[in-house]
């Protein structure tokens, strides 16, 4: 059965026209400003007053499977993307057992195959499998992540680790995506507001322990690293305005080799709203000030960042409503990404 959408508008490529879009099967088969199919069974939508625009694609994503069924499947995660205008979503390696294997990433696929209601890609994750990850087939796997996994059980990042990383970036060829914050100047910050709280440290200090000065240090290091060895790295969820600017490749996309990205909730969000909010706001990295919100707004439509993703991270409400230090980090963004970025641009 073809479907024929009436006199929709068509938003795709900066322009919205009113036209008729042809779908057979999965595919788009015609799009035109009239589309006679008298001669087909064709089932036939109005488009009066909708809006039809392509699928976003959400580059970071937690969909807790293996591991954490109670906070979220791939079956169930994904359908939240498509509910909310995502219909392509690659998740990070942080489940349990981590994706650090080529065997443990393809059951990740099998996996998928079997459930998602969305287009998918899987990174596979880095700690200490240097001969692991050259393995993987760049055309399936999206690439290469540290993001939710930590060195040597502790909470050092790869970016904690510049020899390692220089090694992985000067042997690799796949994309590589890294959590840029400096463990060592966070640590010190949390000893500092430690000894004044102890374990009950006010949420709205959070932006003050995972500090601006944590975030540029590490991007900035990484930065450093990768335009060394013209290595293709992709820089997570950047939150403040100065990693931004750091960003600012005057190329195309595609000829980029370092490429940033802005999440949801450091584009809405501000430390403003901790008070109200509190640790239901708590992510790494921390949501900052309001010049950091409004600097990444414009570091997006200036091409300094070059996507907008979710990191969308599900947990149970009692996860996200304990002390400073066992609260967990992150929340549930994909339902309602398009939503939030319409709303903004309004």
């Amino acid at each position: 059965m073809k479907i024929l959408f009436k006199k929709v508008n068509v938003v795709n490529e900066g322009t919205i026209k009113l036209l008729d879009v042809l779908i057979s099967g999965e595919r788009i088969e015609k799009i035109g400003t009239t589309i006679d199919t008298a001669k087909e069974s064709v089932k036939e939508v109005s488009g009066e007053n909708l809006y039809l625009m392509p699928g976003m694609i959400d580059d970071h994503v937690h969909f807790r499977e293996p591991g954490y069924p109670l906070k979220g499947t791939i079956y169930s995660e994904s359908r939240a993307a498509v509910a909310g205008g995502i219909t392509s979503f690659m998740d990070m390696p942080n489940t349990v057992p981590p994706a650090t294997t080529i065997e443990l990433l393809e059951k990740k696929f099998a996996l998928a195959g079997s459930c998602s209601a969305a287009n998918y890609s899987f990174f596979m994750g880095i700690d200490n499998n240097l001969e692991e990850v050259l393995k993987i087939n760049n055309t399936q796997v999206c690439g290469l992540s540290d993001d939710g996994l930590y060195l040597n059980d502790s909470e050092q990042t790869l970016v904690s680790n510049p020899a390692f990383l220089e090694q992985l970036l000067s042997r690799t060829n796949s994309l590589v995506a890294l959590h840029c914050e400096d463990h060592d100047l966070i640590k010190a910050n949390e000893d500092f507001y430690r000894a004044q709280f102890g374990d009950e440290i006010p949420i709205q200090f959070h932006p003050y322990i995972r500090n601006e000065r944590a975030c540029v240090a590490a991007t900035q290091a990484v930065i450093e690293i990768s335009r060394k060895l013209n290595a293709r790295v992709h820089i997570l969820h950047v939150s403040t305005k100065a990693e931004a600017e750091m960003l600012n490749e005057n190329l195309p996309i595609r000829a980029k080799r370092i490429t940033g990205e802005a999440c949801l909730h450091h584009l809405w969000f501000s430390n403003k709203d901790y008070p109200t909010l509190g640790t239901k706001i708590k992510w790494n990295p921390a949501i900052k000030s309001e010049r950091n919100r409004t600097g990444l707004l414009s570091a997006l439509r200036e091409s300094k960042l070059d996507i907008i993703a979710t990191d969308h991270a599900p947990h149970q409400l009692a996860e996200k409503t304990s002390n400073y230090f066992q609260c967990k980090s992150g929340g549930p963004l994909v339902q309602h990404a398009l939503p939030v970025l319409l709303e903004l641009y309004h």
